[in-house]
């Protein structure tokens, strides 16, 4: 999947998820992704502290920052391309947070059925 032109779980342009802190496989702002993208960073979450202390309790620190990678260390209410992989898992356990599915990669849709998402979507009308 090229990095351009990338689609969110409708089939419409992907939007930005955020560009403070900046996001993205590509730090580019938005959850694209390419075939080297393992982790499938395509879901754009409102992170909450309950995520973020679920995540780091099971091995995915969010909060501690590492700026060697770009990454600030994330806080309540921030938002951020977080993996389709974890976020599946957080769903499983009770600790999924708010997403944005404008702003959500369409490839997501290959690990969690689009009836799920919704359920936690922040952006439907």
């Amino acid at each position: 999947m090229s990095e351009l032109n990338q689609k969110n779980v409708f089939g419409s342009p992907l939007e930005n998820c955020s560009k403070d802190p900046l996001t993205g496989w590509y730090r580019d702002g938005c959850c694209n992704t390419d075939d080297k993208d393992k982790g499938f960073h395509t879901v754009c979450a409102k992170v909450s502290d309950e995520f973020l202390l679920w995540s780091k309790e099971a091995g995915n620190d969010l909060v501690t920052p590492h700026p060697e990678f770009g990454f600030p260390g994330l806080k309540d209410g921030d938002c951020w391309c977080v993996c389709a992989t974890w976020y599946a898992r957080a769903l499983k356990e009770g600790k999924a947070c708010s997403i944005f599915l404008k702003k959500t990669n369409i490839k997501t849709l290959e690990l969690i059925p689009l009836k799920e998402l919704k359920k936690f979507a922040i952006d439907l009308s």
